[in-house]
């Protein structure tokens, strides 16, 4: 039984060693970086928060205008939507949801998802992917 624990605790190890080393992070939206990446529609912008070379994870702040419409897409990874101003509609499965400030969306990897700001004001949210996003486009 202790040879057992012993090999399950060395396991353990090994995966917190092959992940990036953590720090702590303390981000408000008044003093971000925000960035406006060439080929992004106008008006949206983004803060890269946290970033993963192991797995690819990806942690952002993104803000999109008032009645901007996101295509639909998937990614290649889970995704984690919790938002932070303005309202976001987000139509997956057949169904439409509306989320408004300090709603959550947890979306599975390889779902088709449409998002758009719905809102009067403009949208801004926090983003996780435990994975590389990888962005595909969707009918």
């Amino acid at each position: 039984m202790k040879y057992k624990f012993a090999l399950a605790v060395v396991g353990l190890a090994a995966i917190a060693a092959g992940q990036s080393g953590s720090k702590a992070l303390l981000q408000n939206l008044e003093t971000a970086n925000w960035t406006h990446e060439k080929g992004d529609p106008d008006g949206s912008e983004s803060v890269l928060l946290r970033s993963d070379a192991v797995s690819g994870a990806l942690e952002l702040l993104v803000r999109y205008p008032a009645g901007h419409v996101i295509p639909p897409h998937f990614h290649d990874s889970n995704e984690r939507i919790v938002i932070v101003e303005g309202q976001l509609s987000l139509r997956q499965d057949g169904e439409t949801k509306v989320l408004q400030a300090g709603g959550f969306a947890f979306l599975p990897s390889h779902g088709v998802q449409r998002l758009s700001c719905t809102s009067q004001t403009r949208c801004t949210f926090y983003i996780f992917w435990d994975g590389k996003p990888n962005s595909h486009p969707a009918q």
